[in-house]
């Protein structure tokens, strides 16, 4: 029986839910989601795995005009997907009408390999308006497959997703067949928090706010974490910690729950908030954190 693989790497705009499309995939929440712009940072790969094929999945930050080191940074991990990628997801949402940066829409339109316009959310449209926008996009996009979906009802994602797997490659598996992903648990455990800090503040916090798991020990039945939560001013540290530490309490709380539903194992989380000026354009920093590679 011959095999497929390959990478079907995600891009879009802020918001337009390729952590949703990609999880829906997947089966599991490796994307954080929230709607909140510029939530996923990294690049991050979901693995699916069949008996004849296996399809490896890129959630990508949503495209945007850099401001600072940080973003820079989490372009260029969008810029490695067109690299690699053996099919390209591109996602718009109803009403959008270009991306943010038009060296990457010059990439789409050009590309050599299949490409995927998948039109989301179109459970808040109506029919004259989807039709609207496929006609609009076939126009925009005339080397791009359209998809209508929905992500968060799963409509259409099914049809995507096997639409995708004809157009894999022959290939053997790049991965082992029961690997979920290319991250480390430390990884998830440093999203799941900051997930809970882009749901619980607002204003500019979520977005100063970096997360290092400095102890993660995996017993038997309890697994042992202590995080740090990086800030850039002491406003913020305070901000973080609430008033006798309840704001910091409940997000622990809310990040253990979550921990041990992904882990399968009782957790203990220990969060402590840091201060680390500037650290968005220090690139001593962004290297640590996994940005600068």
């Amino acid at each position: 029986m011959s095999h497929k693989a390959g990478f079907v790497n995600i891009i879009g705009n802020p918001n337009v839910g390729k952590s949703t499309l990609m999880n829906a995939f997947v089966g599991e929440r490796l994307s954080i989601i929230t709607s909140k712009a510029q939530t996923t940072r990294h690049r991050i790969l979901g693995i699916v795995n069949g008996e004849d094929f296996q399809m490896i999945l890129s959630d990508t930050p949503g495209i945007i005009k850099p401001a600072y080191e940080m973003q820079e940074s989490m372009m260029n991990f969008v810029k490695s997907a067109f690299e690699d990628a053996d099919v390209l997801i591109y996602m718009v949402e109803i009403g959008e009408q270009d991306l943010k940066d038009e060296a990457f829409f010059n990439k789409i339109i050009h590309a050599t390999i299949p490409v995927l316009l998948l039109l989301n959310k179109i459970d808040t449209s109506n029919q004259v308006q989807l039709e609207e926008q496929v006609a609009f996009w076939a126009a925009k996009v005339p080397n791009a497959e359209i998809f209508p979906i929905s992500a968060l009802q799963n409509f259409n994602v099914p049809e995507v997703f096997g639409r995708i797997i004809e157009l894999l490659p022959e290939s053997p598996a790049y991965y082992p067949k029961d690997q979920l992903t290319d991250k480390p648990e430390r990884f998830f455990v440093n999203e799941t928090i900051r997930e809970k800090i882009l749901l619980n503040y607002s204003k500019e916090i979520p977005y100063a706010v970096e997360i290092v798991t400095e102890e993660f020990f995996e017993d038997e039945n309890i697994i042992r974490i202590r995080s740090l939560i990086m800030v850039e001013r002491e406003t913020q540290k305070g901000i973080i910690i609430g008033h006798k530490g309840a704001a910091l309490k409940k997000v622990g709380m809310e990040s253990r729950t979550d921990l041990e539903k992904f882990f399968g194992k009782q957790i203990h989380i220990e969060l402590y908030v840091k201060v680390n000026k500037n650290w968005r354009s220090n690139a001593n920093m962004l290297k640590r954190f996994g940005y600068n590679q």
